[in-house]
């Protein structure tokens, strides 16, 4: 059962945070272990296996960036280990990135850090406009109509995780006097 069908919500990139909060309480209420100490074994496991389940649920459903990965896992958009090929104008643009980061391995200048940042907060911010559109359009279509937001969505689900990574690099320059 996947976290939607246990709050019995409509899968969506975009559920009603107050949905899922009421939800998590009350089967927090229901599904506490406390109240099933006289019961059999048994019962006492199924109700912690679903207490926990209820907690995993509420933190993935009420976080953005795992209620993401876990809805294109749902629908078979992610699979481990997959080696997905980010487009060829993105790998140019975070080749400049990239080279600028590696001049600042021998050449520390607080300005070019700086000026690194904003350019990765630019394409940052299109990305999450970008991802936000689509992921409520995917959340208005039918589930036929779906297939080609996903693949869309997983391209810039990729390329905000190899931005991650870029901005890890640029915080360790933003704080020398942590290396």
């Amino acid at each position: 059962m996947n976290y939607f069908e246990f709050y019995e919500i409509p899968v969506s990139f975009h559920p009603n945070a107050e949905v899922v909060k009421r939800k998590f309480y009350a089967l927090s209420k229901q599904y506490h272990p406390d109240f099933y100490v006289n019961e059999s074994e048994d019962k006492q496991q199924e109700i912690l296996d679903l207490s926990t389940l209820n907690n995993k649920a509420y933190q993935v459903l009420s976080h953005e960036q795992k209620r993401l990965n876990y809805v294109l896992e749902l629908f078979g958009a992610l699979e481990e280990g997959e080696k997905y090929a980010l487009p060829q104008d993105f790998l140019m643009e975070m080749m400049e990135v990239n080279e600028v980061l590696m001049e600042l391995e021998f050449d520390e200048d607080f300005a070019k850090v700086e000026q690194l940042k904003k350019q990765v907060a630019e394409i940052e911010e299109s990305l999450d406009t970008e991802l936000a559109s689509l992921t409520h359009q995917f959340d208005e279509q039918k589930e036929e109509e779906r297939k080609a937001l996903l693949l869309q969505i997983k391209d810039i689900y990729y390329r905000k995780k190899y931005l991650l990574r870029i901005r890890e690099s640029i915080n360790r320059f933003a704080t020398p006097s942590l290396r």
